[in-house]
């Protein structure tokens, strides 16, 4: 047998081995990945229930279409913006647990929102997963969301 062919399906092995495989994850999805599996997630009851015993705030991290759409949760604090809110628009008490939610399952701006809370010191922070749009589809209660 010849080394040659050998050799030749050699590199083609490697080849092949290198083109399935995976590139490494930005730094940014690195770290956006990092942070919503880091951030604990309520369902609907759970957020619920703490709403009724005045265990959680609640923040809105949706922007006004989604809004006036489908409402808001109950005594939502409503984010200016999910990215570049202040930090003023958050409870001064950073031991207050925080739930923040968004459109749905497919939305991320309540992970950038619950991410920008932990960075700032906020020791309780959660996401709820299901969004407006879970919730609205659970029944529960909505409020107007206030014209812009």
């Amino acid at each position: 047998m010849s080394k040659i062919p050998f050799a030749a399906f050699a590199v083609v092995v490697v080849f092949c081995s290198a083109c399935n495989s995976k590139s490494p994850p930005s730094r940014n999805e690195d770290t956006r990945a990092r942070a919503a599996a880091a951030t604990p997630e309520l369902s609907i009851t759970e957020v619920a229930t703490a709403l009724r015993e005045k265990r959680a705030t609640v923040v809105d991290a949706n922007g006004p279409e989604t809004r006036q759409k489908y409402g808001v949760v109950p005594g939502a604090v409503l984010l200016s913006d999910h990215r570049s809110y202040a930090l003023t628009e958050l409870p001064s008490d950073k031991k207050q647990p925080l739930v923040f939610y968004c459109g749905g399952t497919q939305c991320r701006a309540s992970d950038a929102a619950a991410s920008r809370a932990q960075s700032a010191g906020y020791a309780s922070v959660s996401v709820m997963r299901e969004g407006i749009t879970g919730w609205v589809r659970a029944g529960q209660a909505v409020a107007s969301a206030p014209k812009s």
